[in-house]
């Protein structure tokens, strides 16, 4: 056996025996040349020989890092859901949800919020301490109905990233990209209307569409490549779908990444079925890869892509800074705006401006990428160890969300009240549909450290489900 045969034989025994945690970042090349006294080409063929079998990774800029395959688990089948137009009525699950993640205490696994708690945040907050010292008058008062145009310009660079290219003034900042969604909807559909959607979806754009009085025509939807356009194909011929509203990178709850040709095969289909997209992006910056992956707006010619995001999940929630790019749309989404909220406040657009401005959001995400990566990997290997036989697992491109299948026998609205009592909360998958299904599956977040309180939490959530015993009738089956 060659010299980088054996080294690289005893690292790969050092990942086996579990010295080496999935997401673990592994010594660097010079060191390892160092401590074995070998040549760095001897090391470098090592870890190529890692990477071969799928045991490391090597990352831009940052080194090797210890790569978790594809789970054990099976993935999730693509979604079959129901083939009409539906009305959304899960409003007083929302709210019960909302209010089991507030209990003091509680251990909220379902939510999902980004880590504040990072270094890499505290620049933003000595800008805002310096913006608030400068007795600006200008600061107190209303900003312009689109917002700040210094943020609008530092959001037209950073969507270049994603393929786009846009002018400051084709960007609409509003309160969060709830709002932008809600006002994108409002400017391209009234109530009747058939709004189509991936299956499952997220449950806030779900709530949109029950507001607005919208019906929400469900599409099969796989959990690696999402939206299935063929579906999709069918229901416009079928059904007068007025706009397809999807989460195509680092989708929410499925983790999900679109390939670009499937990209490029929705916008064929709006333009040939002369219908708008709104496109959730709020976690594309998150993306794993790098550079990351091209929005759906990014092959748009015609302006049908309302592109919506904000940076509640790359940032805090607490600025409740987002905004839409919404094309051709700009006038009618622009007055939703105004009859929303109107205009919003200066001082936190200001200050993400120069936080961006100054390179400190880039190494933010970063950090926060590299982060959520480590703790994804852990999430996996822990839910694989602890959680019933027949459990199936999403496997995310990006974000910090992790998409459960448990056997079909338990339903996790009644699981998620026997967690309650554990001060452990989750997100029931029924909130992510219109068509009561998904009663058997959860949502999950993977934001903090997983440290040993995350782990028990699994192993809380695994057991309870392994000895599910219902504490009142099943109410949710499809």
């Amino acid at each position: 056996m060659k010299l980088y045969e054996q080294l690289a034989e005893e690292f790969a025994t050092r990942i086996d025996n579990g010295y080496f945690q999935p997401g673990d970042k592994l010594p660097s090349i010079r060191q390892i040349s160092e401590a074995h006294h070998v040549s760095i080409s001897t090391v470098q063929e090592a870890y190529r020989l890692l990477e071969e079998r799928s045991l490391a990774e090597a990352r831009p800029k940052s080194g090797y890092y210890v790569l978790s395959s594809k789970p054990s688990l099976d993935m999730p089948d693509i979604s079959r859901p129901s083939e009409k137009p539906l009305e959304v009525s899960q409003w007083e699950l929302v709210v019960k949800l909302l209010h089991s993640h507030e209990q003091d205490g509680a251990l909220a696994m379902g939510k999902g919020t980004p880590d504040v708690s990072v270094n890499s945040l505290q620049p933003l907050a000595k800008i805002m301490s310096s913006i608030s010292r400068r007795k600006d008058i200008s600061l107190l008062t209303y900003d312009s109905l689109q917002g700040a145009k210094e943020l609008r310009l530092q959001i037209a660079r950073l969507m270049v990233d994603s393929g786009c290219r846009l002018h400051p003034d084709d960007i609409v900042l509003t309160s969060g990209c709830q709002e932008a969604l809600a006002c994108s909807m409002r400017a391209v559909a009234q109530a009747g209307d058939i709004v189509a959607i991936e299956s499952p979806s997220f449950y806030g754009s779900m709530q949109t569409i029950q507001a607005i009085g919208l019906k929400a025509l469900e599409i099969p939807t796989h959990p690696e490549t999402g939206i299935s356009l063929e579906a999709l194909e069918l229901a416009l011929e079928q059904w007068p779908i007025k706009v397809v509203q999807l989460t195509p990178i680092c989708n929410n709850p499925l983790g999900y990444t679109m390939p670009d040709a499937n990209k490029v095969r929705l916008i064929e289909l709006a333009n040939q079925y002369d219908i708008a997209i709104i496109e959730d992006d709020i976690y594309g910056d998150l993306a794993y890869t790098y550079p990351r992956p091209r929005t759906i707006k990014s092959f748009d010619t015609e302006g049908r892509v309302l592109f919506c995001s904000s940076f509640s999940k790359t940032i805090s929630p607490a600025f409740r800074t987002g905004w839409s790019a919404p094309g051709r749309y700009i006038q009618q989404v622009k007055h939703m705006k105004y009859v929303s909220t109107a205009c919003g406040s200066i001082l936190q657009p200001r200050a993400i401006a120069e936080f961006i401005a100054q390179g400190h959001y880039e190494r933010h995400i970063r950090k926060m990428r590299t982060q959520y990566l480590k703790n994804r990997d852990r999430m996996i290997d822990w839910v694989t160890r602890y959680f019933p036989e027949g459990t199936k697992i999403s496997y995310p491109q990006g974000g910090f969300l992790l998409w459960v299948e448990l056997p079909k026998n338990i339903d996790t609205v009644d699981l998620n009240e026997q967690l309650v009592e554990e001060g452990i909360s989750i997100a029931p998958g029924i909130l992510f549909t219109a068509s009561k299904k998904y009663q058997h599956c959860l949502r999950l977040n993977y934001v903090n450290e997983v440290n040993g309180d995350i782990k028990d939490a699994i192993k809380t959530i695994g057991c309870i489900a392994k000895k599910y015993n219902p504490i009142m009738p099943l109410l949710y089956n499809a």
